[in-house]
């Protein structure tokens, strides 16, 4: 999956001009907490945050229009070149770009004008999406032995059982670094008798941990 595919379109900016009381006004108005700021030629030049912004004020709760902080030039208390993205940019890539720099937003750029912005919102949105988590459904966690053809025998199993699969996440097992914990999110709501057909043919169910299902 690309940034463009999850970015938002309807991006909100401020020139480094425009004083602190502006971004306050526009961040309450839309209901947003990023702001790229952009010079007369379109360029990204800066990014404010809600956070830049309570820290700037001497009260978030208080609102002095017409004090020397509201009115302070926003380019005083910006991130000054950020860090920027591009719409064809993995969103893996920008998940780890997240992480490593703690940052929270990313403006996406092209051709040199801002066509977009994504935050942790919107990759927490999608994490949720592609796991199907928002629908109604049960996760089985199996920890499975690391070699070709495991996978294939469990989704036959949850084939068998007619119960489609929203998703499939597989992880290292801090127990066993010669294991892996597959998470299979399925759409059914009773899933014990793939559980117990699970146990049955040998692997090892961690989630649920169903009482009286067993291995035979």
């Amino acid at each position: 999956m690309i940034v463009e595919e999850i970015m938002n379109r309807h991006v909100y900016s401020l020139s480094p001009t425009n004083t602190v009381n502006d971004a306050v006004r526009l961040m309450r108005e839309k209901k947003i907490r990023h702001l790229p700021i952009v010079d007369g030629q379109g360029t990204v030049v800066g990014i404010i945050t809600e956070h830049d912004v309570k820290n700037a004020l001497p009260s978030c709760l208080k609102e002095e229009p017409n004090s020397t902080i509201h009115q302070t030039p926003i380019e005083e208390i910006m991130t000054k070149n950020p860090i920027i993205g591009h719409p064809l940019d993995f969103v893996e890539e920008v998940a780890v770009t997240f992480y490593e720099t703690k940052i929270s937003c990313l403006p996406i750029v092209s051709g040199g004008e801002l066509i977009g912005i994504i935050t942790t919102t919107d990759l927490l949105y999608t994490y949720i999406e592609l796991t199907g988590a928002h629908k109604p459904s049960s996760k089985i966690d199996i920890r499975v032995s690391d070699k070709p053809g495991t996978l294939s025998d469990i989704t036959q199993i949850f084939k068998e059982h007619k119960a489609n699969v929203l998703s499939v996440l597989i992880f290292p097992d801090s127990k066993n670094e010669n294991s892996r914990i597959l998470s299979v999110r399925v759409q059914i709501l009773n899933p014990l008798a793939i559980i117990g057909e699970l146990r049955n043919q040998g692997f090892d169910v961690l989630w649920p941990n169903v009482p009286g299902v067993h291995n035979e």
